[in-house]
């Protein structure tokens, strides 16, 4: 199914591909949801499932993206109704497994529709199926996500008071989430104290709570603490750990603690991301280290980091390289990146190069450079404009008409 038949946005696509690689049933199942007028939508879902076993066990993943993509559609509304309607197939067979409510009160937090998670809670009571602390905690954590604070507290009272749902681990963790991503770094603390008060020692879901609220409230030297903390605990950080202290590092600009985290993090055999990679190459074009950025490129090509990583690398060297002028170092690291079988990211950095070259008035370099990068890189019309008023300022009318003729090859209306 062609996604082109559907006015999409990209959000949408990207849960249409997921679907797809997980489910042609389900993904043939939100085409004809997105199709079907609201008032339509359980119908479609009951002849659906009449028609095809499949949905029964669908997994939970694929009923995430479904609302996902839903709600991102034209009509979000479609996106409440699929939750209605699972929610009144539970009661209708009768489902005792709590589990399968806190799914649904999940998915009700994706799409921050608190009156349905509310909803699904009170059935639950209603039919007699027992609450756990797991379902409160989800119950919470989609309140939570919808800013619904008091709610929120009102939850946690009545587990504290009651006997079979007493607040875990993880009730302790969803509130310091919250928090640490609101920026309140003062109520993150005073839930971690709660949480050590009722015996909780801290998990590696808490350190990456306790040390994102403190770098998005600009308290580096807690965020340190708490990192120290947690590696002499014995708790290895995960990506999101390392994403955060990395950006602390950069926001302070402090290049040699740069250093020491990348080779600890080199050395620990852990991958960079491609979010760490935009705040690296932030922080070295801000101060201007484009050495720095070569010690970077050549010690993260010999740790067989991501392709994506190394190629947003090697395009951010050029760039530094070119507003310098430095054609040689240019030269050179264009062709390193063209033998790694990488080529440039955006036409914005190509644009910079050929800017390079007319500064330098390298005219006969440039003409190499082209010739150089056509096998991988497509110029754009943007490429084409700029190579055109370059040429002309220069009066180099022969360059000019040739680069006019290649864009009318290339399919460029001149």
């Amino acid at each position: 199914m062609a996604l082109a038949r559907f006015r999409v946005s990209s959000v949408i696509a990207r849960s249409f591909l997921r679907l797809l690689s997980s489910s042609a049933s389900t993904t043939s199942l939100l085409a004809r949801l997105i199709q079907v007028p609201s008032s339509k939508v359980k119908a479609t879902l009951d002849s659906f499932e009449d028609s095809n076993s499949a949905l029964k066990n669908m997994a939970f993943r694929c009923w995430e993206d479904l609302v996902a993509a839903l709600r991102s559609s034209s009509a979000p509304q479609k996106a409440q109704l699929v939750l209605q309607w699972r929610l009144e197939k539970l009661l209708k067979d009768n489902v005792q497994n709590s589990d399968c409510y806190a799914e649904l009160i999940y998915l009700c937090g994706k799409i921050q529709d608190i009156p349905i998670a509310l909803r699904v809670f009170a059935s639950m009571e209603y039919h007699g199926i027992k609450a756990t602390s797991a379902v409160f905690n989800t119950l919470i954590s989609a309140c939570l996500s919808s800013g619904n604070v008091i709610t929120a507290l009102s939850l946690f009272e009545t587990m504290e008071s009651s006997e079979a749902y007493k607040p875990n681990s993880d009730t302790y963790n969803t509130f310091m989430s919250a928090y640490a991503n609101w920026g309140n770094i003062k109520a993150m603390q005073a839930w971690y104290s709660a949480r050590k008060a009722s015996g909780f020692s801290a998990d590696l879901q808490t350190y990456e709570s306790l040390i994102l609220g403190c770098i998005k409230s600009k308290n580096y030297d807690d965020a340190n603490s708490f990192y120290k903390e947690m590696m002499l605990a014995g708790v290895m950080p995960n990506v999101f750990i390392l994403q955060s202290i990395l950006v602390g590092m950069c926001e302070q600009k402090s290049l040699s603690h740069v250093r020491e985290f990348l080779k600890f993090t080199v050395d620990s055999e852990w991958k960079i991301n491609e979010d760490m990679a935009e705040k690296l190459v932030g922080l070295y074009h801000e101060v201007g280290a484009v050495e720095d950025m070569e010690e970077l490129l050549l010690t993260l090509t010999k740790s067989n980091q991501a392709l994506d990583v190394l190629s947003r690398l090697h395009s951010a060297t050029i760039r530094m390289y070119s507003m310098l002028d430095r054609l040689d170092d240019v030269e050179f690291s264009v062709g390193r990146m063209l033998k790694q079988g990488l080529s440039f990211r955006s036409p914005d950095d190509v644009e910079k190069v050929i800017c390079s070259y007319f500064r330098q008035a390298a005219y006969d370099r440039l003409d190499l450079f082209l010739e150089c990068i056509q096998v991988s890189y497509k110029l754009t019309r943007s490429n084409y404009n700029l190579l055109v008023s370059g040429y002309r300022r220069a009066g180099l009318c022969e360059k000019l008409n040739r680069v006019i003729n290649d864009m009318k090859l290339a399919g460029e209306s001149w």
